[in-house]
């Protein structure tokens, strides 16, 4: 699918911990923007709680990672969401899942949580570890904050001498973030939101009579 359109993500990443007739729970959460990413996330925690009874993972993140991602001419990324939970040896349907529901729940992506649990020697029951996994989730995600991310692609912009004030008055004048190389030609590095990306664009050819060159 086409999505160029703003969405929700956790602001940094965070924990919160709380114990449940001896077991204690440690949600973990962070923003990353690719499966190797949320990947790492897991791994890192799992290395660093080696020691836990369980640590649960659950992600939804893009598919692909960045580079990677396909255009469909107009600017506009394509981007499919991956959706992965795990019990990590919790009875079925018990830790994973309910974790994965609170991120679908408040609708975030780009986003992966790990739930370590030392257990406490009293058996939960499969509602009562529902129950606290959710909580961690959902506590951690209290602690980091939710914000809103506009999808952004990377451009390079190339030029000449003769048409790169041309080029800066445009970028200036759209308010997008850029840098300036200049060379044998003149090269600009452009972060621009996904849905401005075709009119900036178009903005750009039109004013140097095609003379730009753009990728990415």
């Amino acid at each position: 699918m086409t999505d160029p359109d703003p969405y929700l993500t956790v602001a940094e990443r965070a924990r919160a911990a709380f114990e449940v007739r001896g077991s204690e729970f440690i949600g973990h959460v962070g923003p990353v923007s690719s499966v190797e990413g949320a990947e790492t996330f897991v791994d890192a925690i799992r290395t660093e709680y080696d020691d836990a009874t369980h640590n649960v993972p659950a992600y939804r993140v893009p598919a692909t990672p960045p580079e990677e991602r396909s255009s469909n001419g107009h600017g506009d990324a394509s981007v499919m969401i991956r959706e992965y939970a795990s019990d990590d040896g919790e009875p079925s349907g018990s830790a994973g899942k309910p974790a994965l529901n609170v991120l679908q729940g408040r609708d975030l992506r780009n986003v992966v949580v790990v739930i370590t649990r030392y257990y406490g020697g009293t058996n939960l029951g499969v509602g009562g570890l529902v129950r606290a996994y959710g909580r961690a989730t959902k506590e951690a995600i209290e602690a980091a904050g939710i914000r809103e991310e506009v999808p952004h692609r990377q451009l390079t912009v190339t030029t000449s001498y003769d048409d790169s004030g041309t080029v800066r008055g445009i970028l200036e004048s759209v308010g997008v973030d850029f840098e300036a190389n200049y060379d044998v030609d003149v090269r600009f590095a452009v972060r621009v939101p996904v849905v401005d990306v075709a009119e900036i664009e178009d903005r750009l050819r039109s004013a140097t009579s095609g003379r730009v060159s753009i990728d990415g």
